[in-house]
């Protein structure tokens, strides 16, 4: 694989005197007040064509080789998150690599890391968080697979809340970032989102997507009819970014011929990054720390079967 995730090219430096929002330089990329005030307010934002094609495809060719299993990935790192682990290779709807960067150091601070990380502390600027990389992820919806779903949950669902981790701070600051390496629409499962729901800050009950986590790592949560849910398509280069509460999840893939592949990116404020590791949790599906043995007080994690 040749070094190609640093580009250094494109056509943004050409009129960075001349923007003041947007892709403004090489690893910069300016948010407006609004779509800043937007994340906070409703979950989640879309920042068009964040990436140049030149510097997407280099990204789609690590992905491939990933996805292929050119690049390899141990355990239950790589897996399908719609159906229980041991599924067939072949069966698989919606491919799913954790911790793609600890596999493949190469990738580590590549041009999308670079502006993710400057877009991050922007997002929280004024909460004097120091926003981190906490991990990444890689997820592609194979063609025509309708069952390639993405569940209902919160990202929070997932991780150790702030009792767990034995933190002094009662903060969860999290900012989770999509690049989208394909044009991704309703057709080929776009991430939806409930606008607003992550605003309270509190912790929807969840249960297994499986018949308990030993057999899949997925979970799930109920999304009331009269709730306003809303798409958030993306054009190839087009990131969404989302915080870790909002509802959010994404339908199946009904195209016949497109895939959906997608780039994941999450930061955390330092504190909550440097207790998590503190406890052995790093967000890999591997981890012996895992969902089951969080001592956080959340009721939905005794195991449960589904219904």
């Amino acid at each position: 694989m040749q070094n190609n995730l640093f580009f250094r090219g494109g056509h943004h430096q050409d009129d960075s005197t001349e923007r003041k929002y947007g892709r403004v330089s090489q690893n910069e990329y300016i948010l407006t007040p609004d779509q800043i005030e937007a994340f906070h307010r409703d979950g989640c934002i879309t920042l068009e064509h964040v990436l140049t094609e030149e510097e997407v495809e280099p990204l789609c060719s690590m992905f491939d080789q990933f996805v292929n299993g050119d690049i390899p990935v141990p355990g239950k790192d790589f897996c399908d998150m719609s159906q229980p682990f041991g599924t067939p290779y072949d069966e698989w709807n919606l491919v799913n690599c954790m911790l793609p960067s600890r596999y493949y150091p190469p990738l580590q601070n590549n041009i999308y890391e670079r502006i993710t990380n400057h877009i991050a502390a922007q997002l929280f600027h004024n909460h004097n968080h120091t926003m981190v990389k906490d991990y990444d992820q890689l997820l592609n919806k194979r063609p025509n697979r309708t069952a390639a779903v993405f569940a209902w949950h919160q990202d929070m669902a997932y991780w150790p809340g702030v009792e767990a981790l034995h933190m002094n701070v009662n903060t969860t600051a999290t900012c989770t970032f999509s690049l989208a390496l394909d044009d991704s629409d309703e057709e080929n499962g776009c991430l939806r989102y409930v606008a607003g729901s992550g605003a309270a800050k509190t912790l929807r009950p969840h249960r297994p997507l499986n018949q308990n986590r030993e057999e899949g790592h997925a979970l799930i949560t109920d999304v009331r009819d009269d709730e306003p849910i809303r798409l958030a398509p993306a054009r190839k280069g087009s990131i969404t970014v989302h915080d870790e509460y909002v509802v959010h999840g994404s339908g199946g893939n009904n195209s016949p011929h497109r895939q959906r592949r997608t780039y994941v990116l999450a930061y955390r404020a330092h504190e909550i990054v440097e207790a998590e590791r503190k406890i052995g949790f790093t967000h890999s599906h591997n981890d012996q720390v895992n969902w089951d043995t969080f001592e956080d007080g959340a009721s939905h994690r005794s195991p449960q079967q589904t219904t």
